[in-house]
């Protein structure tokens, strides 16, 4: 009786995954640290002039896009559509408001898991962190924008229901956004991650919003009335 005969070749071994794991992952953490790198260098040298009075000028007005003015705007938007009977106004003013409150909670979130020194305060102790944290200090609650996200979500709500509300809405978040660096408030990432916040829950609330539009203008019109 003949025994059979063994295959002169090895099975292949299974590729061990996790040098290139390793790898991507040095990769992604190089590339990262490029960019805050650059972020930083950026945001720096843009704020050298955050104390002239300029800039302090700049620095106070884009304080209409913190919670409280905004919150007043959406308030102040929605009454004005009660008391004219507006269903427009009165519907705007609910979208903004519930987009701003969720936007901010949705910053704040972050906010409260991640410690970044600001700009200004960065640039006066010559030294910034950024890293995982739990801090309430106000120099060290960096990242993200919170204006810049409660900017975005109430402009892109307004835009829905308020006619000719787009245009003065972007021009005014622009604004905002654009003034973080140069006063030191924000890091340029900061500003980038609290727009994409402002957007995704506006998107978010909308879509909802839209779905029970019918009710809501039943029930606008039957305060009103």
């Amino acid at each position: 009786m003949s025994t059979p005969k063994t295959s002169k070749h090895k099975a292949a071994k299974p590729r061990d995954a996790k040098p290139k794991a390793k790898a991507k992952d040095g990769a992604v953490k190089k590339a990262a640290s490029k960019i805050a790198k650059v972020d930083r260098e950026v945001t720096h040298t843009m704020a050298q002039g955050r104390d002239t009075p300029l800039m302090k000028a700049v620095a106070f007005l884009s304080e209409a896009a913190d919670q409280p003015p905004l919150i007043a705007a959406s308030l102040g938007t929605f009454a004005i559509g009660l008391a004219t009977r507006r269903a427009d106004l009165a519907r705007g003013g609910a979208r903004m408001l519930l987009s701003h409150l969720l936007a901010t909670a949705a910053k704040n979130a972050i906010k409260h898991r991640i410690d970044r020194t600001r700009p200004a305060a960065a640039l006066e102790q010559g030294h910034g962190k950024f890293e995982p944290g739990h801090t309430h200090d106000h120099d060290e609650n960096s990242f993200p924008s919170g204006h810049t996200a409660g900017a975005v979500a109430v402009a892109l709500a307004a835009s829905h229901d308020i006619e000719g509300a787009a245009l003065p809405a972007a021009l005014a978040t622009a604004g905002v956004a654009a003034a973080q660096a140069p006063t030191g408030h924000h890091y340029l990432t900061d500003v980038i991650v609290g727009g994409a916040i402002g957007w995704a829950v506006e998107s978010v609330v909308s879509n909802v919003f839209d779905r029970f539009e019918p009710k809501v203008e039943a029930a606008i019109r039957e305060t009103a009335s």
